[in-house]
C-alpha cells in the first residue's frame, strides 16, 4: 500500500500536532490541504512543505466551527488538490476553569471547535469518501475525553464528544471501506499546552507534535483491511 499522491486535509495544520502532521504526510509524497484559522501560519507551513518535499499544497483560513466555512474550505481544496484520501480532524480549542468560574460563552465555544467542527469537517468531506468507497479519518481527542478532572468540564465534554462521535460513525462508515481513528494523546509539547499551563518537561520526557505524527502515519499505512479504532498516545519517561 502506497500514499504517495494522495491528497489529505489537515486541520489546525498552522502549528503543533497539525503542522507535525501534515510535514509528515508531505515528506512521504502527499499532497496536503492546510486549514487553521490564521493565514500567516499556514502560508509558512506550505512553504516549506514545498521546498522540503516538493508535494502540491493548498491553504484555507478558516473558522471550523463555522459551517458555511468549513463546506467552502472542502470545496476549495478538493478543486486545487483533488478528491480528499485522507482527513486529519486536529484542530481544537481548550480553556480551563471550574464550572462557575468558566464564562458561558468560552464553555460552548470549546464544545463548537471540537464537537461541531470535527462534525462540520467530516460532513463535508464524507460523501465523495462514501461515493469512492475509501479514505481514511483520523480524529485527535484527548486523554482527557476518556476521564474528566477538576476545571476540565468544558475540555473533557468536548472530547468526550469527539470519542463519541467517532465510534459512531466507524460504524456507519465501515461497510464503505472506510476507517475511523481516534487519538487520544496525553499532553503533547505545543504552544496550545504552555499557553494553557500545562506542566512542560524535558523534550526527552515528554511527548512531541512528531510523536503523533509517526504514529498516524503508521496508523495510514495498515493494509486495508484493517483498522485502529482508538490509539493512545503516552510517555514512556514522564518526568
Amino acid at each position: 500500500m502506497t500514499l504517495h499522491g494522495q491528497v489529505a486535509l489537515v486541520t489546525g495544520a498552522g502549528r503543533g500536532i497539525g503542522k507535525a502532521i501534515a510535514m509528515k504526510l508531505a515528506s512521504e509524497g502527499v499532497n496536503v490541504g492546510l486549514v487553521a484559522r490564521t493565514a500567516a501560519d499556514l502560508n509558512a507551513v506550505a512553504a516549506q512543505l514545498k521546498e522540503a518535499y516538493g508535494v502540491r499544497t493548498h491553504t484555507v483560513a478558516a473558522d471550523i466551527s463555522n459551517r458555511r466555512e468549513v463546506e467552502q474550505a472542502v470545496q476549495q481544496t478538493t478543486e486545487a488538490l483533488g478528491p480528499i484520501d485522507i482527513l486529519i480532524n486536529n484542530a481544537g480549542a481548550a480553556k480551563f476553569g471550574t464550572v462557575l468560574d468558566m464564562d458561558p460563552a468560552d464553555w460552548e465555544q470549546i464544545l463548537r471547535v471540537n464537537v461541531l467542527g470535527t462534525y462540520y469537517v467530516t460532513r463535508a468531506v464524507l460523501p465523495d469518501m462514501v461515493r469512492r468507497n475509501t479514505g481514511s479519518i483520523v480524529n485527535v481527542s484527548s486523554t482527557a475525553g476518556q476521564r474528566g478532572a477538576a476545571t476540565t468540564s468544558a475540555y473533557s465534554a468536548a472530547k468526550f464528544g469527539v470519542i463519541g462521535f467517532s465510534e459512531s460513525l466507524m460504524q456507519e462508515v465501515r461497510k464503505h471501506n472506510i476507517r475511523v481513528t481516534t487519538l487520544t494523546p496525553s499532553t503533547v509539547n505545543t504552544e496550545m499546552a504552555t499557553t494553557l499551563g500545562l506542566k512542560i518537561g524535558p523534550q526527552d520526557r515528554m511527548l512531541q507534535p512528531e510523536d503523533v505524527a509517526d504514529l498516524v502515519w503508521s496508523i495510514l499505512n495498515l493494509p486495508q483491511r484493517v483498522f485502529v479504532n482508538q490509539a493512545g498516545i503516552w510517555t514512556t519517561n514522564p518526568a
